[in-house]
């Protein structure tokens, strides 16, 4: 009995540090969009640039919980995408620095006009908006799905 649980302990302890280890299971979110226009010029795949009110929004918190931090979802980007996050939390602990603030408010005054929670804008590396979507229930390879039919139309 004492050498199955060393073994179930050990083994844990193993898969939990590959998975910490694996860069393939994490996202890379950027919050600059200069730096995200740079990699996706650097690596010709376009921009997804994400609308969030990660603290007040229910579909914004369903999207990031069903998609954006699944492992299907990080295996897509690695290989597809450059990902943009730009956040407008709403409670004072929240709040991002006042030049972070301003950034993301000019880029919505771009590419979300209508103010709409969650937006997801997929651009070109030249920054020219290739498709735009929000929530849709369905899990990671659904969304994964509907992202690959807006780049390819």
């Amino acid at each position: 009995m004492n050498y199955l649980l060393l073994f179930f302990v050990c083994f844990t302890g193993i898969i939990i540090t590959a998975q910490a280890q694996n860069p393939d299971t994490h996202n890379s979110w950027l919050h600059s969009y200069d730096a995200a226009l740079k990699q996706a010029k650097a690596e010709h795949k376009p921009i997804l640039m994400v609308f969030s009110g990660s603290d007040w929004c229910k579909p914004c918190i369903l999207l990031s919980r069903e998609v954006w931090s699944t492992e299907a979802f990080a295996y897509y980007a690695k290989d597809n995408l450059v990902l943009l996050e730009l956040d407008f939390p709403r409670f004072k602990k929240n709040q991002l620095p006042a030049a972070q603030t301003k950034h993301n408010e000019q880029l919505a005054g771009v590419y979300n006009k209508e103010g709409e929670f969650p937006l997801v804008v997929l651009i070109n590396e030249d920054g020219s908006v290739i498709g735009k979507t929000r929530y849709k229930a369905g899990g990671p390879e659904a969304y994964v799905k509907h992202l690959d039919e807006l780049l390819h139309k």
